[in-house]
């Protein structure tokens, strides 16, 4: 990071495991996770949790038309499409389309002391 700011460009960034971007070590994030994730045809993220380390997480649909299970329970998740999902809930993105579905994930504990601004 030099002058306070990074930018990067989607073909700087190194992939690791296939289809992970890992966003934040790249950019030097410090106060939230955040990754893109490169989901091929028939492959998915599997379902987990986040309540060992409390992490809210929301889920930006970039590209593709993925579906998003939760708590077992599929939705359809085309590219626009976004969802938050508490550190307890299970949650698994799968791509059962023909093309790439990029996924951007943010996320950061819920006792991160986050406030948000009076207009927001």
């Amino acid at each position: 990071m030099a002058g306070g700011y990074t930018i990067l460009r989607v073909d700087e960034l190194e992939r690791e495991y296939g289809k992970w971007v890992l966003l934040r070590r790249a950019l030097g994030v410090q106060s939230f996770g955040m990754n893109l994730v490169e989901i091929p045809p028939g492959g998915d993220i599997p379902a987990h949790d986040e309540t060992q380390r409390g992490q809210e997480e929301v889920f930006v649909f970039l590209s593709g038309s993925a579906s998003m299970i939760v708590e077992g329970e599929k939705h359809p998740a085309p590219a626009g499409t976004y969802a938050r999902v508490d550190p307890h809930t299970s949650r698994q993105v799968v791509n059962e389309g023909d093309e790439t579905a990029a996924v951007l994930i943010v996320s950061a504990p819920t006792s991160s002391g986050y406030e948000p601004m009076d207009w927001a």
